[in-house]
């Protein structure tokens, strides 16, 4: 009740209001069953975009700090994380990433929609860049398809540092479903290169050959 009440009444209207979306490809997400939805990360208001523009329920994966804020904002993140059921996950501990994909399968297991950035994090200059591995190796061991999907004008709408959202057109684009059959160790790296070359080639935005996480801390 929650999801619906903050998608069409709370905040729906909102993000139209100031991103006025526009999508394509949407026919190519599945009505029913198990999918993968991977994006490129620009800024915080990906995941709600995304959220406003699908018709069926998406689960994220979000950091524990999500659900233990304190102060205004703390609890207003509290509330949204729970009341749309995303998954918390400690991403401090040693098993931070196999909680995560286990999360992810659960979800998937369910018949669910997860939502995924690769790149791990919000790219620090618009650039795409190096994909993590987890959402090619929970594709391989659930069946489920990939949708990649492009995002833009998201970063001028929600800019870095700032609290308050930005008129800007925001658009969304969504691919053919992939599936990856289980391969290697070798055969899951190159296969999430294909997807990050996707990305890139829909995009026509430059790629980089590192993790955005790691850049962040370089240019620090």
């Amino acid at each position: 009740m929650w999801y619906r009440l903050l998608k069409y009444v709370l905040v729906g209207p909102v993000l139209r209001l100031v991103g006025r979306p526009k999508v394509e490809g949407l026919h190519h997400v599945p009505q029913d069953g198990p999918v993968i939805i991977a994006a490129n990360h620009l800024a915080v208001v990906d995941s709600l975009y995304l959220c406003l523009v699908l018709d069926r329920p998406v689960t994220f994966i979000a950091k524990q700090e999500y659900f233990t804020g304190n102060g205004f904002r703390g609890r207003i993140n509290r509330w949204v994380m729970k009341a749309t059921g995303q998954v918390p996950v400690d991403r401090t501990g040693g098993t931070a990433g196999s909680d995560s994909l286990a999360a992810a399968t659960r979800i998937l297991e369910g018949g669910g929609i997860w939502g995924i950035h690769p790149e791990g994090t919000r790219s620090p200059d618009g650039r795409i860049y190096r994909g993590r591995t987890g959402v090619i190796r929970v594709a391989m061991e659930t069946g489920a398809p990939v949708v990649p999907v492009v995002l833009s004008g998201t970063d001028r709408v929600n800019p870095r540092n700032r609290k308050l959202l930005r008129f800007a057109k925001v658009r969304i684009s969504f691919g053919r479903p992939r599936y990856f059959l289980p391969a290697d160790q070798q055969g899951v790296r190159t296969a999430t290169d294909e997807l990050m070359a996707d990305l890139v080639r829909r995009s026509g935005r430059p790629y980089v050959d590192c993790y955005a996480a790691s850049f962040k801390k370089t240019a620090a």
